[in-house]
């Protein structure tokens, strides 16, 4: 099936979760999919944080942490195993530093929500549950993940200083 090229900015924003090394088609081909992982995210925290579901938003947490400790998400080998033969299209890359970040971040964030939820703090916690999902939802409606745009804003910086760092004065 014939892909329609990306824009110019949704090739910056998905590089800048790291999806980098994709030949044009294949970054085409996958790019929907790329949000796979994200919208399925938002849709558990959305009914985690709607029914203030603890045990829910534990599931999401452990789901989210795994996504930052290890290179892929488990719902993209959901994808990578299962709805990929379906949609006959490749395997989902695995995760970059900046993709991870954000998943660990969410992690946080959602280790907050479920406590105010376990401390009885109703409120907080839909406050901090709608807060978590705005994430899951800019990157599934416009691939913009702003804790992967500070990571790649960040790290050229400290790659230049590192390098900086390591090179001899001259004589």
């Amino acid at each position: 099936m014939q892909q329609r090229p990306l824009s110019a900015v949704r090739c910056k924003r998905l590089a800048q979760q790291g999806v980098v090394g994709l030949d044009d088609a294949t970054l085409a081909e996958l790019a929907p999919w790329l949000r796979f992982t994200p919208a399925l995210c938002g849709l558990g925290i959305a009914i985690g944080t709607v029914y203030a579901s603890v045990p829910m938003l534990l599931a999401m947490t452990i789901l989210a942490t795994l996504g930052a400790l290890l290179p892929w998400h488990p719902f993209d080998i959901l994808y990578n195993y299962g709805v990929r033969f379906v949609t006959k299209t490749r395997a989902l890359p695995h995760n970059r530093a900046p993709r991870r970040l954000a998943m660990g971040i969410c992690a946080v964030c959602l280790t907050a929500t479920t406590s105010a939820f376990v401390a009885g703090a109703t409120i907080l916690g839909y406050v901090l549950g709608g807060m978590t999902l705005v994430g899951p939802i800019m990157v599934t409606t416009t691939d913009l993940c702003l804790p992967s745009l500070l990571y790649s804003r960040r790290a050229p910086a400290a790659r230049e200083r590192s390098r900086e760092r390591t090179i001899e004065p001259s004589v």
